[in-house]
């Protein structure tokens, strides 16, 4: 093992030094001249995915810094994805950006930042590792939430986020301390090998890891650490809240895929069933509460809750007995979830930003009304990513709910065919607030005349991730191949 190894972190390496470049350089451009950054911004993330998909060409396990980081194929679809749905709030931003006068290199330098923490996050093999990473993404994301100081919900929700984001990193890292007390080493791996040669003491091993639950069932945005979501994504600029329900995600789904399933896999039965709990609680509240919602990212915060929460339902089934190929399945399944409810969120803000314009929020469930006769392509793309959402057929979505439902059935545990009904059902109710959107773009009349114009590379990145929801959907199995591929190769390192 390479105790040093800086190719293993390339990407993170170009992050930091785009993000520190990005930064000074705005310092010499005028607003007018400020496309210099963007496209800055862009380049740098362009580099990252690059050094990333080298990494993943390669297909080989790599540990950088004595073991404490990590890449392997499971790290390379999640960074990917991470990186994609940063770059589509940078392009989904400009308009909106530009007309609230947020259009600036502390706006691009906080993404850059943000995303650094996530992809440590996702590489972190240490415990102190996981917890700079989200330390880094989380005061990115604060600063991002009140960029607008102007703005008094944007500060009231950045200062719920930052109290109630400090109280959930006091308790990761509080369990974080108790398993290190416990076995007497950060390291995951080496957490694993000494709770499982015995020599441990059980009570404080079990302890520390519902503490590790609620600080990842915070930043999950699970029930019932939810209560900062809607609040949040109402209160932060539209791209704000584009990035914080997608990127961070794929973080925090790898902090748990490495505490839970590769720091105490010993403790499975016990955490089993602390997630099935949050899981049908998550799904309920989120799809119950957002049926009520008139503001669509309010409605989009819950719908967030509930897809956590079938998430987890993934994560939960991989607690099987000593069958790799079906827990790979469920882990796979719980990646390819993840990886498909971040392309769709990024898609639905991605169009409430088209629509805003300046003096115009957009926030509304009938802001949305005619669409269809404003745009049809666009209130497509919107159908697409709401049926997605819902797990309509035949779109990325329902595949995605599909396969999950598969490893929940096919685990060994009693009540996983309760849990699964359950999650249908709930889901069913959930349906109807997604295709509400979609009744209000098609069947109503529109209350705007006013034109829709987007951005040439806006109208691409959009026209790509609203048909993504159509194409995975529809030829799922390459994704979902590439995850199995990700999660054994993972299981195996």
């Amino acid at each position: 093992m390479n105790s040093f190894n800086m190719a293993a972190v390339t990407p993170e390496l170009a992050l930091l030094i785009g993000a520190g470049a990005v930064l000074i350089g705005d310092l010499f451009v005028s607003n007018r001249e400020r496309n210099v950054t963007y496209g800055g911004a862009l380049f740098v993330l362009l580099v990252a995915a690059y050094e990333v998909w080298q990494s993943m060409a390669a297909g080989s396990v790599q540990y950088a810094f004595g073991g404490m980081f990590v890449v392997d194929p499971m790290t390379g679809v999640l960074k990917i994805t991470a990186i994609v749905a940063a770059a589509f709030s940078l392009i989904y931003a400009q308009s909106y950006a530009r007309d609230r006068d947020i259009w600036r290199g502390e706006f691009f330098a906080l993404v850059l930042f943000a995303l650094l923490g996530i992809l440590c996050m996702i590489s972190a093999n240490n415990l102190l590792v996981i917890y700079l990473g989200l330390e880094l993404q989380a005061l990115a994301l604060y600063a991002l939430v009140a960029l607008r100081r102007d703005d008094a919900r944007g500060t009231e929700a950045a200062m719920k986020y930052f109290i109630l984001g400090a109280m959930a990193s006091g308790f990761l890292l509080y369990g974080m301390s108790m398993l290190y007390g416990a076995t007497g080493t950060l390291d995951i791996n080496a957490i694993a090998h000494r709770a499982a040669g015995g020599g441990v003491v059980s009570f404080a091993l079990l302890l520390g890891t519902i503490f590790l639950i609620a600080g990842i069932a915070f930043k999950l945005g699970v029930v019932p650490f939810h209560m900062w979501v809607p609040d949040v994504y109402q209160g932060a600029p539209t791209p704000v809240a584009l990035l914080l329900a997608s990127a961070p995600k794929l973080g925090a789904f790898a902090m748990a895929f490495r505490l839970l399933v590769e720091g105490v896999p010993q403790l499975a039965v016990d955490w089993q069933h602390i997630l099935a709990v949050l899981a049908i609680a998550s799904i309920a509240i989120g799809n119950v509460t957002a049926v009520a919602q008139t503001n669509i990212k309010r409605m989009l915060g819950y719908s967030t809750v509930a897809q956590m929460g079938f998430m987890m339902l993934a994560m939960l089934a991989g607690v099987v007995s000593g069958n790799l190929n079906v827990t790979a399945g469920a882990y796979s399944a719980a990646t390819f979830y993840v990886v498909t409810y971040a392309l769709a969120t990024a898609g639905a803000f991605g169009i409430v930003l088209l629509i805003a314009r300046e003096g115009f929020e957009a926030e509304e469930i009938a802001d949305l009304r005619g669409l269809a006769r404003r745009s049809p392509w666009y209130a497509f793309l919107m159908s697409l990513v709401m049926f997605s959402l819902a797990g309509v057929p035949p779109t990325m979505g329902f595949y995605a709910k599909f396969v999950v439902l598969q490893a929940l059935l096919s685990g060994t545990a009693s009540g996983m065919v309760s849990l699964a009904v359950a999650a249908v059902l709930f889901s069913l109710v959930g349906a109807f607030y997604y295709i509400r959107v979609v009744k209000v773009m098609w069947f109503e009349e529109p209350t705007e005349s006013h034109p829709i114009h987007a951005r040439h590379d806006m109208r691409i990145a959009l026209s790509l991730n609203g048909l993504l929801a159509l194409i995975l959907g529809i030829l799922p199995q390459g994704l979902l191949a590439l995850c199995d591929n990700a999660v054994l190769r993972a299981l195996g390192s």
